[in-house]
């Protein structure tokens, strides 16, 4: 018998999965492997606790490519599925603080993954 760790799955909230799907192909690619990460319980080295989010499992993964800053915000709240709350490009020049417009989404995504987990009987 193996010792595999169980993988999760990994739910796409609104359109995270079709604005990941526009992103380019190394930075998919680069968010996949964070992702799997999750899956497995693990954590990738690029991922860190988001900002205003204490204790809420939240997390988000920052890649650039091409002079551009791509990040992935997704949550391990629920322990058996990874829930991918928001994919998108940082438009921003003024420093490194995610726009509220951003974390607003982040926010009412979040309550939309916890919906949805709780609809699942998870």
């Amino acid at each position: 018998m193996h010792n595999k760790p169980k993988t999760k799955p990994v739910e796409w909230i609104s359109s995270s999965l079709k604005d990941m799907k526009a992103m380019p192909e190394d930075v998919r690619r680069f968010f996949g492997v964070a992702l799997f990460a999750a899956q497995i319980g693990g954590k990738h080295d690029a991922a860190k606790p988001m900002k205003g989010f204490s204790g809420a499992g939240v997390l988000e993964v920052v890649e650039d490519h091409d002079g551009d800053t791509y990040r992935a915000v997704y949550t391990v709240r629920f322990a058996d599925a990874i829930y991918v709350l928001h994919v998108f490009q940082k438009k921003s020049k003024k420093g490194i603080a995610t726009p509220q417009e951003e974390i607003n989404k982040i926010k009412t995504r979040l309550d939309m993954a916890e919906d949805l987990h709780k609809s699942k009987g998870r």
